[in-house]
């Protein structure tokens, strides 16, 4: 029973109005997008998720089958790498950003309408990265332009929060801030190298954003939350999280980050060739070693418990596992002269940990913030499993020997399904009132 007094109809003393008694809103509509920033964000996320799915499905459909006759103005591969690092995970990352990031550092939040011009920005214009693809390759720079300039302002409004902030903890914010710095001067770069027609270097740019920019998102997001969430649902299990775990994650980063310029021109060349292989794939190997050994400690075994808290460990674990494969694929390389699984880890990184903890923190933030129990129901569960199967079967691809345009393909088309109903399902919730009737 609430203890909140009625409102009153007037000239009725007592007697509740009408509108007090009126049901929520049932429909869906556009308007309830703008009630609280992760709504907007997540939406527009959620739209291009699903856009670029069904896209590089039909690419590889094109591929195994050659039955669509897909012409190309860009490299489908620079395409596909461009919008899956800067295309969706920037306006998930927004509604995150925007919603936990003022709690952190303690300043007001900035309204949603003051984050609709760059958001929309980002969205627009990697859709029209996608179309331009296939028609005009000045449309798709133009595209990736407008997005750039969506991400740079997205950054410049974070960056507002940060120094407006008198917290006394900002580590995390702050790190997350540079991140987004490196990420707006990617997106430009690789703009400007298909404007040079230096497509090398619009891809190095890409990567540089991954490493530079994503995963020190992720990691130091993770770094900060999975302990929090962890101890507050599995209480015998005590907050962990020293400052040089993070330090040795964002060194790893950084390591990877510059091993995309060396390499800009392919794998190295002549005596210095091995060392290199030796040297990153020892470093990669102890890396994800311990981060195999963090997982644990964080509780990897005991979150099994609970699929929603499982999920966000699960999608860790990979970010060892990932480390670890791209140095086996460095010391195998010693005797071709190149890495041999480079894709496989890779896509290790990318599908299996940060498509995993996007699921998992994405379904776990709209679940707490549309008034929902915060829980993994079967439906997100099975989407959780079928993105693991994709995650193998896009690994297995990259292979030495492997039948790969048939698992690309069926990779592919997972991750477009699992998308696609992970994306109309929550989707459903942004535009519709909170289902606990409160306010955001």
């Amino acid at each position: 029973m609430s203890l909140r007094p009625a409102t009153a109809r007037p000239g009725a003393p007592g007697k509740p109005a009408p509108e007090g008694l009126a049901p929520p809103d049932p429909r869906w509509r556009p308007v309830y997008l703008m009630r609280a920033p992760h709504r907007l964000g997540f939406f527009l996320a959620m739209v291009l998720l699903g856009a670029s799915g069904v896209w590089w499905a039909l690419v590889q459909v094109d591929r195994a089958s050659g039955l669509l006759g897909l012409p190309y103005a860009l490299s489908p591969s620079l395409v596909h790498a461009a919008v899956m690092v800067l295309g969706f995970i920037p306006l998930f990352f927004s509604g995150f950003l925007f919603t936990a990031g003022p709690k952190w550092l303690g300043v007001a939040p900035w309204g949603t309408r003051t984050l609709l011009p760059p958001l929309l920005l980002q969205a627009l214009g990697w859709l029209l990265w996608l179309g331009g693809a296939h028609m005009a390759a000045r449309w798709a720079i133009a595209g990736a332009a407008l997005a750039a300039l969506g991400l740079a302002w997205m950054t410049a409004l974070f960056w507002w929060l940060v120094l407006r902030s008198r917290a006394d903890d900002q580590v995390h914010a702050r790190a997350i801030a540079v991140a987004c710095a490196v990420g707006s001067l990617s997106a430009m770069g690789a703009v400007l190298g298909l404007a040079l027609d230096a497509p090398a270097v619009a891809r190095a740019c890409v990567l540089t954003a991954l490493w530079g920019f994503v995963v020190v998102v992720y990691v130091t997001v993770a770094h900060r939350m999975i302990p929090f969430f962890t101890s507050s649902a599995l209480p015998f299990i005590a907050v962990w999280r020293p400052f040089w775990v993070l330090w040795l994650m964002l060194a790893a980063a950084a390591l990877e980050a510059a091993a995309v310029w060396v390499e800009l021109d392919g794998p190295l060349q002549g005596p210095v060739a091995p060392l290199w292989l030796l040297v990153r794939g020892v470093l990669e190997l102890a890396v994800g070693a311990v981060l195999l050994w963090l997982a644990g400690v964080w509780g990897v075994v005991q979150s099994l418990k609970n699929r929603l808290l499982a999920m966000l460990h699960l999608g860790f674990l990979w970010l060892g596992l990932a480390l670890v494969l791209a140095g086996v694929s460095q010391l195998l390389g010693l005797a071709q002269g190149a890495p041999v699984l480079g894709l496989g880890a890779l896509h290790a990184l990318t599908m299996g940990c940060l498509a995993s903890l996007m699921l998992a923190m994405v379904t776990r933030v709209s679940c707490g913030h549309s008034g929902r129990a915060l829980v993994a129901d079967r439906t997100v569960w099975s989407l959780f499993w079928a993105l693991q199967a994709a995650t193998v079967l896009r690994i297995a691809a990259a292979l030495p020997g492997a039948a790969s345009a048939w698992l690309l393909l069926a990779a592919a088309l997972l991750w477009a399904a699992v998308v696609a109903v992970w994306g109309v399902r929550l989707g459903d919730w942004y535009g519709r009132l909170r289902a606990d009737g409160r306010p955001g």
